[in-house]
């Protein structure tokens, strides 16, 4: 069986480092990605440029890989927390379209790629299960990946399991603005100190720790699993 797993958002923080992890585990990986993130951070293998926003460029993509084993959509974006009363309708518009609209378009794309056997895994995030004040849009768009994801587990069983990831913060540019759409030098938009008195665990999560449940996702050992959503939290958020 083909052992390609396409990475959508691969030139990102978890992004760069799940690439890594699943190089060594044995898959031959290609990455997607916005042309200016890809020209920021070349992956070392194979890749190809797509825009979430834009369906017939990952319909192109799919096109172009044929039969894979695997996909991962890692792609998502934030903004500054703000209020949802009062926030600009088209800030709002473009987060929804940006993370649950990229996700659905995604999942149109590929899920038809995938082989009997395969697996797919959504990024979520801890904001759309346990809310936060000011994530708004961004939050809710996390909540809609997870339903889209039981659904898809539904329609596709048992050929392709799919699954999902909800990251609390990750220690990478994404804090700082997000590849592609900063420089990764900018100042947190995170308050650390208030955070880390909320996590058990009692550190920031780093990329390594969200790759590796997601490659056990991917893999064989859980071949009984589909439908869920992974929290990785540290503890923060307990269901």
């Amino acid at each position: 069986m083909t052992r390609t797993l396409a990475i959508l958002g691969g030139c990102g923080g978890i992004g760069r480092q799940l690439v890594a992890d699943a190089t060594v585990a044995g898959w031959d990986v290609v990455v997607l990605d916005l042309p200016r993130s890809i020209k920021a951070h070349p992956p070392k293998g194979p890749s190809i440029p797509v825009d979430v926003t834009d369906p017939p460029s990952l319909r192109a993509a799919a096109q172009e890989l044929g039969k894979i084993a695997g996909f991962v959509n890692l792609a998502g974006y934030g903004e500054v927390p703000k209020p949802v009363v009062g926030q600009d309708a088209d800030e709002w518009t473009d987060l929804i379209d940006g993370n649950l609209g990229g996700a659905f378009h995604a999942a149109q794309a590929f899920a038809p790629h995938i082989v009997k056997g395969g697996s797919m895994v959504f990024t979520g995030s801890g904001l759309g299960h346990f809310v936060r004040p000011g994530y708004n849009a961004y939050a809710v768009a996390k909540a809609g990946i997870a339903a889209l994801g039981r659904q898809l587990a539904l329609e596709l069983a048992p050929d392709i399991r799919v699954n999902c990831v909800a990251p609390s913060a990750v220690d990478t540019a994404f804090l700082r603005g997000g590849t592609g759409r900063s420089d990764e030098a900018q100042t947190d938009r995170l308050d650390r100190a208030t955070y880390l008195r909320s996590i058990p665990m009692g550190r920031i999560a780093q990329a390594s720790d969200v790759t590796g449940p997601i490659l056990f996702l991917l893999s064989d050992a859980a071949g009984y699993i589909t439908g869920q959503v992974i929290h990785i939290n540290g503890g923060a958020y307990m269901p």
